[in-house]
């Protein structure tokens, strides 16, 4: 099945009204759907260079709208509808509802939303459990746009300005690199944090 979702989202990359697919897709991926903005992403950045920086930007505000429908999700209908959510994933819930505490673990929490906003790790599933442990909305959605925008723009810049020879290294060489901007963005994310707990304190 996720094959066949896969190949359907590279043909809408053609499609002439790709851009709101884009933005729709990265929109419901940020809550439920399993195929990443970035298969759309890379075809349209090859077919629109010089649009680049317009398809990361969509990209990256309607997945941080997403991700915030998908906090509302576990805020208010976690048991209705984010328990459906992960058991479609094949995960068990109760692990993150006994395991994640929203006290005391603000800094453990940014770096899981840092590395599920950047790499493979589902990021939908930290979404939903942001809302449900009350994590400071603040900060997620700060969070939110350095991953999110960092993965998608760098991954624009590259196809728009370097072309097909970065798409295939990108598509072998995503996990590595993702792991290096996490640890990145991880770090920008607790500067981030210090500068708010003073600012708001």
């Amino acid at each position: 099945m996720f094959k066949e979702l896969y190949l359907k989202s590279i043909k809408l990359a053609g499609h002439k009204n790709s851009k709101s697919f884009l933005g729709f897709f990265s929109f419901i991926e940020s809550f439920i759907f399993p195929i990443p903005p970035d298969v759309i992403i890379i075809p349209m950045t090859i077919a629109k260079k010089n649009e680049w920086f317009k398809i990361a930007l969509i990209a990256t505000l309607c997945s941080v709208l997403g991700a915030c429908f998908g906090y509302f999700i576990g805020y208010v209908f976690f048991n209705e509808i984010g328990v459906k959510i992960f058991e479609f994933y094949g995960v068990d819930p109760s692990f993150w509802k006994n395991k994640v505490s929203s006290e005391g673990g603000v800094i453990a929490w940014i770096t899981l939303l840092a590395i599920a906003g950047f790499s493979p790790v589902p990021f939908k599933l930290l979404t939903i459990t942001s809302g449900f442990v009350h994590f400071n909305l603040i900060y997620f959605i700060i969070v939110s746009l350095l991953t999110r925008g960092s993965r998608f723009f760098l991954i624009s810049f590259l196809i728009g300005n370097f072309g097909k020879t970065m798409k295939l290294l990108i598509e072998k060489k995503l996990l590595k690199i993702s792991i290096i901007f996490s640890i990145v963005i991880i770090f920008f994310a607790y500067l981030v944090y210090i500068f708010l707990n003073n600012f708001l304190a």
